[in-house]
């Protein structure tokens, strides 16, 4: 540990590294600055009283991080370029263009990149209209002009744009994901105005509470790490012939990740398991009994803290982790580049016995990721239910890409450092 600890304090040491620490943490101060620049004309007090009543704005918040709530200039965020990259993705495995362009290297993840920050304008301009028209309909923002409308979306794309141009800067010019690091950094910018209304609110009563739940949350932490770090090793075997009647063979292993599909699922999850709720709260003005008694059955039994709502949240991560694991990852294709590569799995014929045994390896593996998945969904109403603290509950999915953000980094930060040493020793 002191070991490791010696390691991270060489970049400090380092002027690159120096260099790059500096223009992230510049980057993140432009992106807080950025986040409190309201645009005029809005009552920013009604907009954070409507995000928090709303968890589904309250999600989509984080992305921002906070600027949603302030209705700032980067009010949109990294939603935009978020939902580009995943529909990108999802597109890479049904084109086979996009296959085809994905497998030529940096370049082609380049163009692919290209593709996806063009396909977030048109994104940016939707969302933004959306964003007006759905606040217009809340009567929190006023009605505007079709001059003032074009101003408004245009401002709230630009912002969208330059917040997108930040990571890239990031990832070039600093350390880490840019993207994945502006995200981290919004989430996190939340906790000490969380800690000092959960500190003002503690009493000699609740005190055991809040040491329960920061128990909790280290708990919850360590299995994030032991769960995103955790691998199914595949023994995979290459045999070489040396001369006639001998040979000698190389082992290796391919690593199956525990998580294949990370945040997704649950990003996938809520977008749907709010439907109930957001219809209710829609249908409960319509004149039609049977309609308007549907509307309050639906508004009341699925609260975010209610039982059909988390169950139903819990089984949508776990039916969407195996869609997304099933989408991303592909054994007839792996099994296909082992067999090219004059590989086989001891005890397994290659081809298609190879593709049929890693899929029941990943679809038993995927299984405990998806139940891990489905209670970080719903452990802000389980922290909740046990320590009666509701100024600190931090969501699931909040914490799991916090965790994700650091150990890439961390991995990152390492592997610099590693080089650095390796290219000082010669």
């Amino acid at each position: 540990m002191i070991k490791g600890l010696e390691n991270y304090s060489n970049i400090l040491k380092s002027l690159e590294l120096r260099k790059k620490l500096l223009v992230t943490l510049l980057i993140f101060g432009i992106f807080r600055i950025l986040a409190h620049i309201p645009i005029p004309g809005v009552n920013v007090s009604g907009i954070k009283e409507f995000f928090a009543s709303s968890q589904l704005l309250g999600f989509l918040d984080i992305f921002s991080g906070g600027g949603m709530q302030n209705f700032s200039v980067v009010t949109l965020g990294l939603n935009p370029y978020i939902n580009a990259s995943i529909i990108f993705q999802l597109l890479t495995m049904a084109v086979p263009k996009l296959e085809e362009l994905s497998k030529e290297g940096e370049s082609g993840r380049q163009k692919i990149n290209q593709y996806t920050r063009l396909v977030s304008v048109p994104l940016c301009i939707l969302q933004a209209y959306g964003m007006y028209f759905f606040l217009h309909s809340q009567k929190i923002v006023p009605s505007l002009d079709f001059f003032s409308i074009v101003i408004l979306v245009t401002t709230m794309t630009a912002g969208s744009v330059l917040l997108m141009w930040l990571g890239e800067l990031v990832g070039e010019y600093g350390l880490g994901n840019g993207i994945s690091l502006l995200i981290f950094a919004g989430i996190v910018s939340r906790l000490p105005s969380s800690i000092g209304r959960t500190a003002v609110s503690t009493t000699g009563d609740s005190a055991f509470n809040l040491l329960l739940f920061f128990i909790l949350a280290l708990v919850v932490i360590a299995g994030i790490v032991y769960v995103n770090e955790a691998t199914r090793n595949i023994p995979i075997q290459y045999a070489r012939l040396v001369k006639k009647g001998t040979g000698y063979g190389s082992s290796t292993y391919l690593p199956l990740r525990i998580n294949q599909a990370g945040v997704i699922p649950i990003i996938f999850a809520v977008s749907l398991v709010l439907i109930p709720s957001v219809l209710g709260n829609y249908l409960q003005t319509v004149p039609e009994p049977l309609i308007a008694k549907t509307a309050q059955f639906l508004t009341y039994h699925f609260k975010p803290n209610g039982i059909f709502y988390n169950v139903l949240y819990f089984l949508l991560v776990v039916g969407f982790t195996y869609f997304y694991t099933a989408v991303t990852f592909n054994p007839e294709k792996v099994a296909d580049e082992i067999k090219k590569n004059g590989g086989f799995v001891p005890g397994i014929r290659p081809g298609k016995a190879t593709s049929e045994y890693l899929n029941v390896i990943l679809t038993r593996i995927t299984l405990p990721a998806a139940v891990f998945l489905g209670l970080i969904a719903v452990l802000p109403a389980v922290m909740q239910s046990i320590t009666g603290i509701s100024t600190l509950s931090v969501g699931g999915t909040s914490v799991l890409i916090v965790v994700q953000v650091v150990l890439e980094t961390m991995k990152q930060i390492e592997s610099q450092l590693a080089m650095r040493d390796y290219e000082g020793f010669l």
